[in-house]
């Protein structure tokens, strides 16, 4: 066990987006696979030491502790700069509420590849830099924050030179749901993936 991984970690959930291109729907409730999406997002996480849930608060995470940035939907930079008051852990798993194929082994290499640096980010099947798919180290992240005053997550996190972690071949923990067809794209892969 790494000394990342030994160390204890929190986990801030952003949850609180207006998900317009569902038409506005409650995003993190949004079935696929048969479950709510933020559900997936929990489970992945369901080792942290506390889960901060940054929006309404959700039955599908009962022990989250739930905060709205000010003003609601103000975006992902304020979004977290609110739910990072309240992580006390040396690290943090910073995680949209729209990622269906996150799983717990994910989490654990990314703390596995930060554990030498600020921080490390999955990257997408073309390289990109996944902003909310990542763990940070909490003091790093909070340091960033308090002299940050843009509304870019990729401005705020990509100056802490996170390591860059690639999902293994056929996985994908970075995708995101915001367009129906992302959700009916990952409910038909889940549900060729359980046949």
């Amino acid at each position: 066990m790494t000394t990342s991984e030994a160390e204890p970690y929190d986990a801030v959930v952003l949850a609180g987006g207006g998900a317009r291109r569902l038409d506005g729907a409650d995003k993190p409730g949004v079935m696929v696979g048969g479950r709510p999406l933020v559900a997936w997002v929990g489970a992945a996480v369901a080792d942290a030491g506390r889960t901060v849930l940054v929006g309404p608060s959700r039955p599908e995470l009962p022990h989250a502790i739930c905060v709205r940035e000010d003003p609601p939907g103000g975006g992902p930079v304020p979004a977290l700069r609110t739910g990072l008051a309240l992580v006390r852990a040396p690290w943090v798993a910073v995680l949209a509420a729209d990622l269906p194929f996150l799983r717990p082994a994910h989490i654990g290499e990314l703390r596995r590849s930060a554990r030498d640096g600020h921080g490390a980010v999955l990257v997408d099947a073309d390289g990109r830099p996944q902003w909310l798919a990542g763990v940070w180290r909490t003091a790093d992240l909070h340091d960033a924050l308090t002299r940050y005053r843009s509304a870019s997550l990729r401005g705020l996190m990509d100056p802490l030179d996170p390591r860059l972690v690639r999902a293994p071949a056929g996985q994908r923990p970075w995708y995101d749901c915001d367009t129906p067809s992302d959700v009916e794209a990952a409910s038909r892969m889940i549900g060729e993936n359980s046949a």
